[in-house]
């Protein structure tokens, strides 16, 4: 059996996304309140690989969760999948409370859902105040716990479903297309579906005082038509105006330009960290094969 761990608790989209990319395979779920534990528990051996959101539709990149990769452990990407961010809000049912949503006096979950919900939440809860949690499952167990029918939370369907409280208002998030992208870590292949689609991800750090050597990186990648999803900046931590690149290439290790457009890269003076070449899967893809 495989011992996966993700950033919990129980009921979060991360366990979520964990449960729906492991569903069928023989597997153990164990969470970690903070994301440092979730690395740490593989990087020591204690699971066999770590799943890690990395990236938001809304929000962008994780940049937490980007550095403590990059810096504190070493342990390649294997595989990386896309899952919806699905907010709703959770309380006590009509018949316990009444139907009308003025009762809601305060909104218990995390900064972000709270943000990814402003529209819904300005319209209908105006007068409603906010209070910040580590986590949305965490927000859906303090309204069970304190039994107010004036609280409500913003969390996930089955932190509902665990809690035994009801969805007041279902996907009240303001953009229909909210995805987190997953990452999973580890020192050790794991058994994976095939994937007709693979990506690789790279560092690279260029000589200091190097005029033009961004151009000529991302002109390796452009003469041999090799697309890239993703670059980004980050500081390299070791002084003010120093930064690293990542960068998100759609192809595999294994083809022949790849490894050609790194060489080149390295030989104009870059430093190249190769942090995994991985399949990718689409949770709309995925999703569709179940059905058939």
């Amino acid at each position: 059996m495989l011992r996966i761990a993700y950033l919990g608790p129980e009921g979060t989209v991360s366990h979520e996304s964990a449960a729906w990319f492991f569903a069928g395979e023989d597997v153990e779920l164990i969470p970690f309140r903070v994301i440092s534990d979730v690395f740490l528990a593989t990087a020591h051996g204690k699971t066999d690989a770590s799943v890690v959101p990395i990236e938001n539709t809304i929000d962008g990149s994780v940049n937490a969760h980007m550095d403590f990769l990059v810096h504190e452990v070493d342990m390649p990407i294997l595989a990386e999948w896309t899952y919806p961010s699905v907010q709703n809000l959770i309380g006590f049912s009509a018949d316990q409370g009444g139907d009308d949503l003025s009762r809601i006096r305060r909104v218990i979950s995390i900064p972000v859902a709270i943000a990814q919900c402003h529209t819904f939440l300005r319209t209908h809860l105006p007068e409603a105040e906010y209070e910040h949690v580590p986590s949305t499952a965490e927000g859906v167990r303090l309204v069970k716990e304190r039994g107010d029918h004036g609280l409500a939370a913003i969390g996930t369907a089955s932190a509902a479903n665990m809690y035994g409280l009801d969805l007041l208002k279902k996907d009240i998030g303001e953009h229909q297309n909210n995805l987190t992208r997953f990452i999973i870590v580890g020192n050790k292949p794991i058994p994976l579906k095939p994937s007709p689609k693979c990506k690789t991800s790279i560092i690279v750090a260029q000589p200091e005082d190097y005029p033009g050597g961004l151009h000529q990186v991302l002109s390796a990648f452009a003469w041999r038509r090799i697309n890239l999803s993703k670059i980004e900046s980050r500081p390299t931590k070791k002084r003010l105006g120093s930064y690293y690149f990542y960068i998100d290439v759609e192809a595999s290790m294994d083809s022949v330009l790849l490894p050609a457009a790194i060489a080149e890269i390295e030989a104009i003076g870059c430093r190249v960290r190769l942090m995994g070449s991985y399949p990718s899967y689409s949770y709309d893809i995925i999703n569709s094969e179940v059905q058939d």
